[in-house]
């Protein structure tokens, strides 16, 4: 209610879409970002939320926002092979993750995985949207994303360090990625294939 709840990621992912584009949302949680992703003009998006329990709340917030153009699966997209993997579900929901030493949980839920790759391929995703506690790193780094053209994520360095964003950023790079800094802000970064310049907007650089 008082805009504090993902402030950065709610201000700047949108500014990571553009009309019509395909959005993946990992890690869509209580459906905020996703609702606001959700007002871009003729966009289509699949979220996808681990917690059972947050997808019934976020099928909530899309519903009172009226935002029918939102795909919602309780599930996990990882790179290769479906693997069963350990959801650890914490008493402050955005702090839950795969990442066990994390802290501690209230909550177990088992889930396997779908791969991403196949996923992008099937519905021409062109903007990937993620927070996901640390599973970025392996994410970002196995997966090759064919024809996505923009990646907006949230970096948890106090999880694998800068030598993990090293990594991050390194793969990308090689995959044809580049670091935007007009549509980063801190731990939320946009990776963008688009090279060409862009002409100085003072909004684009403020704090």
């Amino acid at each position: 209610m008082d805009g504090s709840y993902e402030a950065k990621e709610a201000r700047w992912a949108p500014k990571a879409a553009r009309p019509g584009d395909h959005i993946l949302e990992l890690g869509a949680g209580i459906g905020v970002i996703t609702s606001l992703l959700a007002a871009v003009p003729d966009v289509r998006i699949w979220a996808f939320e681990a917690d059972p329990a947050s997808v019934d709340l976020a099928r909530r917030v899309l519903e009172a926002n009226n935002r029918h153009n939102v795909e919602l699966h309780q599930g996990l997209l990882t790179a290769g092979e479906p693997r069963e993997f350990k959801f650890f579900k914490r008493r402050d929901f955005w702090m839950s993750s795969l990442v066990e030493h994390q802290g501690s949980y209230d909550d177990v839920v088992r889930l396997v995985s779908r791969d991403i790759d196949a996923f992008v391929r099937r519905h021409a995703i062109t903007l990937l949207v993620m927070d996901i506690e640390g599973a970025e790193l392996e994410l970002l780094s196995q997966a090759e994303l064919p024809g996505v053209e923009r990646i907006f994520c949230e970096l948890h360095d106090h999880l694998y360090g800068l030598g993990g964003i090293q990594e991050i950023t390194a793969q990308l790079a090689r995959k044809g990625w580049a670091y935007d800094p007009r549509g980063s802000r801190g731990a939320c970064v946009l990776f963008n294939r688009d090279r060409s310049p862009r002409e100085y907007c003072p909004e684009s650089v403020d704090a």
